[in-house]
């Protein structure tokens, strides 16, 4: 199985969202600290080159390859992502089931804001307290989504592309 992550930008949930999913962080309702938000691989690190690239965090305690994607304002990526994967799986024959997991819902308007400054803008001092404060807010929401999507993942559905838009976790 294959879990995607994916999201604007591809840097700040979508990286915390890997690190819930390969129990790099504690798994709990507490929040997280500044020293383990900032300390998550990749998080606020990505450039604009790194938009549209498929990148991968690990394999989960079951195999499972864990990956993210940041697809800026493109609502086309995840379902040609989604055709592309079905065409392949037609022509070559592999069994491989795939979830899209959208973390964008779980993003608070801080974090919106501080990767604004951080990414955008290039100014840190303000971008990065303000995507602290937001990872902060927004963690036990990426958590429980993580979760969902690994239920979804390990729940017998007859499709082989799973695109979940976790709307819920707004």
């Amino acid at each position: 199985m294959i879990y995607i992550y994916n999201d604007y930008g591809g840097t700040h949930t979508t990286s915390l969202a890997a690190a819930y999913h390969l129990k790099q962080l504690p798994q709990s309702e507490r929040k997280l600290t500044t020293e383990e938000i900032l300390n998550v691989k990749y998080f606020n690190q990505l450039t604009n080159e790194d938009f549209g690239k498929i990148i991968f965090h690990g394999n989960d305690e079951d195999g499972n390859s864990v990956y993210t994607l940041g697809r800026k304002r493109s609502k086309l990526v995840v379902p040609a992502l989604k055709e592309l994967t079905l065409l392949l799986l037609e022509k070559y024959h592999f069994d491989e089931k795939i979830v899209l997991s959208n973390t964008s819902p779980t993003v608070p308007i801080t974090m919106s804001i501080g990767g604004f400054f951080s990414r955008g803008m290039k100014i840190d001092f303000i971008g990065v307290p303000l995507l602290v404060k937001g990872a902060k807010q927004c963690c036990d929401n990426i958590y429980r989504l993580v979760e969902n999507t690994k239920h979804v993942g390990s729940t017998s559905f007859n499709e082989n592309v799973i695109i979940l838009e976790n709307e819920m976790y707004k």
